[in-house]
């Protein structure tokens, strides 16, 4: 089955051999140890990194659970009014669902399956590239769709691949996939990657983004006992990509190139980014506000008081105009 269509999931074999899934994963590792196959998380793979591409029907079985996180996550990083390309892909297509939510959002894509989850979005406007259409991903490629990305400016490009490393960046198993993806890329002012932490340390045929190009990295958590994703992250935060890690309930752990300090789980030695905090205070610590010294009132300006004065003043007749005074005073009795 592998052979045939590249990839298959766990659940479809114990489908197919009609046993469990724990057996057909005990199977599976066994078959990788005799070099047959390559597992992947949920599923399994044609050996080798540089493998053929897989088709959109195995692909959407692989990992879906950190797909959808993964999705929830990056979904955070539009903003209303935004316009922005996405390209092709089973992460990108449920990054496409929830972006139908966002108002004012113009998406350019050359997949079909992320036009069609935006499809009925009334608030979202749907630009598609022109190109040759790829059955296997349903994606538009060649040279149609390259030229009509040409003079396009846009805010963020949110892009998926086969593999992702810190020495190559990301890469695809297609030659055409990947040029349409570098011009996805040309367009953008950011590069966001989205790769579940299967893809981390996979090494395919084509570079699509140089590492030195991406701008964020969002991934999954990866299991204790992965000691590849976790040196990967650390490499591509070490080159200044920022990490967002998505957890299980679509939250995310924010990571940057660097090192010391807290960072993103099984980033070590990557600085955590930190979020909105309050103005900092001087010994009061960071994140209390800094108490203002106020200066205290002086003594209070004595306002004359007419009525006062004339009240503690002699006679009328003993002050200059008294006279005058008296006649306005009769005046005012009468």
């Amino acid at each position: 089955m592998v052979r045939a269509n590249g990839a298959v999931s766990l659940r479809e074999l114990a489908r197919v051999v009609q046993t469990s899934e724990v057996t057909v994963r005990r199977d599976v590792r066994a078959l990788e140890a005799e070099g047959l196959l390559d597992r992947r998380h949920g599923g399994a793979v044609l050996p080798g990194g540089f493998t053929r591409e897989s088709g959109f029907p195995q692909k959407s079985h692989l990992a879906t659970a950190e797909k959808t996180a993964i999705a929830d996550c990056a979904a955070g990083l539009v903003e209303e009014g935004e316009a922005i390309v996405v390209g092709a892909g089973t992460t990108t297509q449920e990054l496409a669902r929830r972006l139908a939510r966002v108002p004012g959002l113009t998406v350019v894509t050359n997949s079909l399956l992320v036009a069609q989850a935006l499809a009925h979005a009334n608030r979202v406007e749907v630009v598609m590239t022109g190109g040759t259409l790829r059955g296997s991903n349903y994606a538009l490629v060649g040279s149609g769709a390259e030229q009509s990305l040409q003079g396009l400016r846009v805010s963020k490009a949110f892009l998926s691949g086969a593999g992702l490393t810190a020495e190559r960046g990301l890469s695809t198993s297609n030659m055409l996939s990947a040029s349409v993806d570098r011009a996805l890329v040309q367009a953008a002012a950011e590069v966001v990657v989205l790769a579940d932490h299967s893809k981390l340390g996979t090494d395919t045929m084509f570079q699509t983004v140089p590492t030195d190009v991406i701008t964020r990295l969002v991934t999954d958590e990866a299991p204790a006992h992965d000691d590849r994703a976790a040196a990967e992250l650390q490499a591509l935060a070490d080159q200044g990509v920022e990490i967002a890690v998505a957890g299980a309930s679509g939250g995310a752990t924010n990571a940057q190139g660097g090192s010391g300090g807290p960072g993103a789980p099984g980033v070590p030695g990557a600085s955590g980014a930190s979020g909105a905090s309050g103005a900092s205070g001087g010994e009061g610590g960071p994140g209390r506000r800094q108490r203002r010294d106020v200066p205290l009132p002086g003594p209070r300006r004595q306002v004359p008081d007419a009525a006062a004065g004339l009240r503690s003043a002699g006679p009328l007749g003993e002050q200059p105009g008294g006279t005058e005074r008296a006649r306005v005073a009769d005046m005012r009795r009468r």
